[in-house]
């Protein structure tokens, strides 16, 4: 039996790319997963696939945040896992090409949802004395190309959100992980409007079931354990930051 048999997940995202994985990976070990995005044919399809349950909501909307953990507390009686995978760089282009509005709408997706979920998951797991939040970020955070100032920012204030939510959590035995990954095999590319990758190259990027095997692996730690913040790269990548 698995560490995470009968574990309650949340995963954000969920309808594509990285979230698959990770809401496939923990229900497969044994976790009662429900998934969220916004494209409920997606998500519908995700879910059945999966063996998840999903949950129409905008992760950049309070009151959606609110309905979900609602939801699944009246179900399940608790939260153990919240992944915020929700995220994407919407708009690469230098920062005077941006608009205050799109900068905000960056911000929004990629800082501000999970900090709206991780407050309100906190709230569950402070009570229950136990649970594990995994913000999924990006090497963006850490590097710094041209374009991606935006994206970037709010990765890196993403992280740093994740290291006060672990010293804020840590007493009250909650784990928090900043969770950052580079080049993924994901329609990330597509969606940012940006050149995918050949398919040879595409192969040997960070699949969705890779990560999905890591955050199981952060989630199975033993309790006392935690692992706050994790890198991962692909080897074919070359890193040259500015």
């Amino acid at each position: 039996m698995s560490e995470l048999t009968n574990k309650v997940a949340l995963v954000t995202g969920a309808s594509s790319g990285f979230g698959v994985g990770i809401a496939k990976a923990l229900a497969a070990s044994g976790c009662k997963v429900w998934i969220t995005a916004r494209n409920i044919q997606k998500l519908e399809q995700t879910a059945a696939e999966i063996g998840a349950t999903p949950l129409q909501a905008d992760a950049t909307n309070p009151a959606d945040w609110d309905r979900v953990i609602d939801h699944i507390l009246a179900d399940a009686g608790r939260l153990d896992i919240l992944v915020n995978n929700a995220g994407g760089a919407l708009k690469i282009a230098p920062i005077t090409e941006f608009s205050d509005e799109a900068m905000a709408e960056v911000i929004n997706v990629n800082l501000i949802s999970a900090m709206m979920g991780s407050r309100r998951a906190a709230a569950v797991m402070k009570a229950q004395q136990s649970g594990t939040i995994i913000n999924i970020s990006s090497i963006c955070a850490q590097q710094a190309w041209t374009g991606w100032g935006i994206y970037a920012a709010a990765k890196a204030g993403l992280d740093q959100f994740t290291r006060s939510l672990y010293v804020e959590m840590r007493p009250f035995n909650v784990r928090a992980t900043a969770l950052i990954p580079s080049w993924g095999a994901t329609d990330f590319n597509r969606n940012a409007q940006l050149e995918h990758p050949l398919p040879e190259v595409a192969a040997r990027m960070i699949s969705p079931e890779q990560i999905g095997k890591l955050v199981v692996q952060i989630c199975s730690l033993d309790a006392n354990l935690v692992v706050p913040e994790l890198t991962v790269l692909p080897l074919i990548q070359q890193i040259e930051p500015y």
